[in-house]
């Protein structure tokens, strides 16, 4: 559903910064800051069910001796602590954090990588569109293909298309390559993120979902800054943005190898043997 309502806000954007005049707007820049705009509305008017409808347990204000901040990274810390308990989760979230890295920075360097060779940029938006809506049935495919072949096997297909991708992506020299490099990533993108997910809830004890996917929400975004970094580096030390790209294949094998390693059953049966420790261990005080 993400792809689906992010895929329709883009095309409306993207239709409204080509054709600023159809929708009655003086300039390209003004139809990008209406585009941003819509943005925010969007986000607001579809977060309305969810705060009209959702209810939380309402919490007892406790009394804190320490900032949120420190208590925030207090919290992290411990959480780390806790996911060390558990080898097989711990080998896939590190094979998580090489492979996504090398996700994300080809998400965030895209444009940036497409531009230094040469692609315009209406080639460049349009790519990206055809990412977006080559991604909705592909996310569902990758779900049924897991059901068939298991979840880690069609994670390492999803892992082999992305080394694939790296490697053509250095030698890209024209728009039309760049439309095929964004039909490729939309075939795996929606699947590696959610099957991923999947995995990390299958390996995570069932009393700790909310605080171990927290954890793996913001993890991962700190560990998607080596890549972005790498791109550049190499960028900047050889000047060239094409052995820039080529050095993410290094985060593609590294996270194949490591979750080689990862035993998905074994792993279940830790987080459950944990989980019916817990709730053995709470006793009723009367």
């Amino acid at each position: 559903m993400g792809y689906i309502g992010g895929g329709l806000l883009l095309a409306i954007n993207v239709l409204m910064i080509l054709k600023h005049d159809w929708f009655g707007l003086p300039s390209v820049t003004a139809a990008s800051q209406a585009a941003f705009a819509s943005v925010g509305v969007w986000w607001f008017v579809f977060s309305i069910p969810l705060f009209k409808h959702i209810r939380e347990e309402k919490k007892t204000a406790v009394k804190r001796e320490r900032s949120y901040i420190a208590i925030g990274f207090s919290r992290v810390g411990n959480t780390f602590k806790e996911i060390k308990q558990y080898k097989q989760l711990l080998i896939f979230l590190l094979a998580f954090w090489m492979y996504n890295d090398g996700i994300s920075t080809i998400i965030k360097m895209a444009t940036i990588y497409g531009k230094d060779i040469g692609i315009d940029t209406n080639s460049l938006i349009i790519a990206l569109l055809i990412t977006q809506f080559v991604g909705i049935p592909c996310t569902f495919f990758f779900g049924y293909l897991a059901n068939k072949i298991t979840a880690k096997r069609a994670l390492f297909l999803a892992l082999y298309v992305y080394l694939g991708i790296v490697v053509l992506g250095y030698f890209m020299s024209s728009a039309l390559h760049f439309y095929l490099l964004a039909i490729c990533v939309g075939l795996v993108q929606g699947g590696a993120q959610s099957l991923s997910r999947s995995i990390y809830g299958r390996l995570v004890p069932a009393n700790k979902h909310a605080e171990f996917f927290g954890f793996y929400g913001i993890s991962s975004k700190f560990a998607a800054i080596v890549g972005p970094f790498v791109f550049a580096l190499v960028g900047q030390l050889t000047g060239s943005s094409r052995l820039g790209i080529m050095s993410l294949i290094f985060f593609f094998i590294g996270g194949i190898i490591l979750l080689k390693f990862v035993d998905i059953d074994k792993g279940v049966r830790e987080a459950a043997s944990q989980t019916s420790w817990s709730d053995r261990t709470e006793i009723n005080p009367k």
